[in-house]
């Protein structure tokens, strides 16, 4: 189906030629930097200060063994993830799997044009000024431009995110508390930050983020000898994700922890108030429209591409961003559905943050089922030399129920249980 050859040697590459593999490693850990997950670490760094600075380091390898599975499998089957579902499971599993994900995709589009149409507020413009025309051209890209022009507006536009360190070295952090909280944890008898280490860790893996790299792998078309190269750009994506979480913590950490009246960090425009007396008010808005516009739009084309590969996967379509409308109507068709569904139930919603709570309970909800076909996967299909080895399965299958039960845990004190 991709065209990838399978019968090649593993070998070594020459450091420029490795850079080819990169792209969809980054591309979809700038996506998990969303706004939901920006405004998580803004309520990290609110509530508790320096303090789940360390867990922002800690989900580093945490993230790369779960998505380094998505490059082996892509790499050495030729395979989407819900192809490989549909031909080791069947079609029934590879629905029940793609079924999951449409809920959870449509959920992650409203949490992406809430953060467009937030960043609209913060300049006085209404939500239609700012998520129709987002819309209109995360279609348009998609529609007229081929796989490498896609991947390279979609890394540009989300390395937007790193105003975000700009924004935490103007904070002026002090470092001695900075240290401090490395060092420090708060008791898990507070049920405050109990729920946001839940909701880090619940955060630091989506759904939509299994089916989007190993479909990318294969749409890139990348081969065993790119298999160092791939693990390098999810390695890199890894710690970039994760260092903006980072800066998002400490600057909302050295502005606003401590400080008593402080209001809740629920939504874009809290975010900026908050920054403000340290950044100045245009500043603070320059910094969130810059960081959380390229993070909504990069996760946008990153979740509604996952969809639509996963559908013509499992129906056996074709899924490719170098096909013509024409020839892969299905595919088109879904992800400009999927855009329009997700911007018009912004624009028609009168509670934007309950939805965007809403949407994390639900990828929480649904991640047991696609991180338990991600293992089985892993351990039914690959082939040598992409096998996993006895501790790789052990350190994999306890990463996995930990972010399962962490997942399910949040999901519990979010609804009161």
């Amino acid at each position: 189906m991709s065209g990838v050859s399978h019968g090649a040697k593993l070998r070594r590459r020459p450091v420029p030629v490795l850079l080819l593999a990169l792209g969809p490693g980054l591309m979809v850990m700038l996506a998990d930097t969303d706004a939901g997950s920006i405004v998580t670490a803004a309520q990290s760094g609110a509530r508790w200060g320096y303090r789940l600075l360390l867990l922002q380091l800690v989900l580093v390898p945490v993230l790369y063994l779960v998505m380094e599975l998505t490059v082996r499998l892509g790499i050495a089957t030729g395979k989407g993830h819900a192809e490989l579902i549909r031909d080791h499971f069947g079609t029934g599993w590879a629905l029940v799997s793609v079924g999951t994900l449409l809920v959870s995709a449509v959920g992650a589009l409203v949490t992406e044009f809430a953060g467009v149409a937030g960043i609209g507020r913060l300049f006085g413009l209404p939500a239609a000024a700012t998520v129709i025309p987002a819309a209109a051209a995360l279609v348009g890209l998609v529609v007229t431009g081929g796989y490498r022009r896609v991947e390279l507006v979609g890394i540009v536009l989300g390395l937007f995110e790193l105003a975000f360190i700009v924004a935490a070295v103007l904070t002026r952090p002090d470092l001695h508390a900075l240290g401090a909280g490395l060092v420090s944890a708060q008791p898990f008898s507070s049920s405050s930050y109990t729920a946001l280490v839940a909701a880090n860790v619940g955060a630091v893996v989506m759904p939509w983020m299994v089916f989007y790299q190993q479909g990318a792998v294969v749409e890139k078309r990348l081969g065993p000898g790119d298999l160092r190269g791939a693990r390098l750009d999810t390695a890199l994506g890894a710690v970039v994700t994760q260092i903006v979480m980072a800066a998002v913590l400490i600057a909302t950490a050295a502005t606003l922890a401590g400080a008593t009246g402080a209001r809740p960090l629920d939504s874009v425009g809290d975010i900026a108030a908050a920054l403000s007396p340290a950044l100045g008010s245009q500043a603070a808005r320059y910094v969130l429209a810059f960081g959380i516009g390229g993070a909504a739009l990069v996760a946008s084309i990153v979740v509604a591409l996952a969809l639509a590969w996963a559908v013509a996967e499992a129906l056996g379509r074709p899924r490719s961003l170098d096909d013509s409308v024409r020839r892969a109507p299905l595919f088109y068709g879904l992800f400009t559905a999927s855009v329009v569904v997700g911007a018009a139930l912004v624009l028609t919603s009168g509670s934007l943050v309950r939805l965007a709570v809403d949407v994390e309970i639900l990828n929480a909800l649904l991640l047991p089922l696609v991180l338990g076909f991600l293992a089985l996967l892993a351990f039914r299909v690959l082939p040598r030399p992409y096998g996993l080895g006895r501790y790789r399965r052990a350190a994999l299958a306890t990463t996995l129920a930990a972010v399962t039960a962490i997942g399910l845990l949040w999901v519990g004190l979010a609804l009161g249980l």
